[in-house]
Parts: structure tokens; C-alpha cells; sequence
């Protein structure tokens, strides 16, 4: 089965932010908008950011322990390729990004090792990016 685009949309109480954020440094194209919204191309799947208020879960985020770290959630991303996740890495460190948890190796020499990095975008939306050399290791158990 062809891997589908997903579609998802995430609530951000400061529309211009996360625009720039989202447009300037990640570098996505922007599709449709409105006074409310905007349609980014997130790495081939279907990004909206929608203007709405402050959610619970970006006034304060919570975690979960993952290989000795504490994870946001929610959180979300998109897995890249190994050569595409180091080169987004170095363009998020170049640009002083400030990342909740730096880019690593996680479960090192462990079934589904993978590089890793965690930021918040401007309004408190979680991210993940991670890659796999071994892309079969992606549900590995």
C-alpha cells in the first residue's frame, strides 16, 4: 500500500508566529489561507494551523518517560529520511532553535534505533522528528 498524506489540523492562538515559524523556519510552502488559517505543505502531508484560544495542552504540556527523556504530549511530526533529518537538524541548531530535547541517537544498539529531536512551535504545539538508518525498524518490536 502507497503511503497516503495525512491531513492534520492544530489550534494556535497566534496566527502570525506560527505562520513565520512554520513558513520561515522549517522553509514550507504555504497553500490556501484565510484571515484564520493557513495551509502548509509539512514535508509532503497537509499542515492547517488554525487561529484558536490556548488549549490545555499548550498552556502546560505534559510527558511520558521514552529511553530516560521526558516526551511532550501530544506531539507530533513526521519520520524523514536519515539524510534529511541531519540536514533539518543543522538548519534548526544554525537558527538557534531551542529544542526541548536536542538531537540524539535513541534506544542506541536497541530494536528501533532512531535520531531524534523535540521542539514547541511559538504557541506551545509539540513537535517530533526522527529517522531511521533501517527503515524496517519503524514498528520494529
Amino acid at each position: 500500500m502507497a503511503l497516503a498524506p495525512f491531513h492534520l489540523a492544530i489550534p494556535v492562538f497566534d496566527l502570525a508566529a506560527a505562520r513565520q515559524f512554520y513558513g520561515e523556519v522549517f522553509g514550507l510552502e504555504e497553500g490556501r489561507a484565510s484571515d484564520h488559517w493557513v495551509d502548509f505543505d509539512f514535508f509532503g502531508h497537509q499542515l492547517v494551523i488554525h487561529e484558536h484560544p490556548k488549549t490545555a495542552s499548550q498552556e502546560a504540556a505534559h510527558t511520558n518517560a521514552v529511553d530516560g527523556h521526558d516526551v511532550p504530549v501530544p506531539h507530533f511530526g513526521v519520520v524523514l529520511s536519515w539524510d534529511d533529518w541531519h540536514a533539518l537538524a543543522e538548519r534548526l541548531q544554525a537558527r538557534n532553535t531551542r529544542f526541548v530535547l536536542e538531537p540524539h541517537i535513541r534506544f542506541k544498539g536497541q530494536v528501533g534505533e532512531q535520531a531524534t529531536l523535540f521542539l514547541f512551535d511559538p504557541c506551545g504545539n509539540a513537535l517530533e522528528f526522527k529517522a531511521f538508518k533501517d527503515i524496517g525498524q519503524l514498528f520494529a518490536k
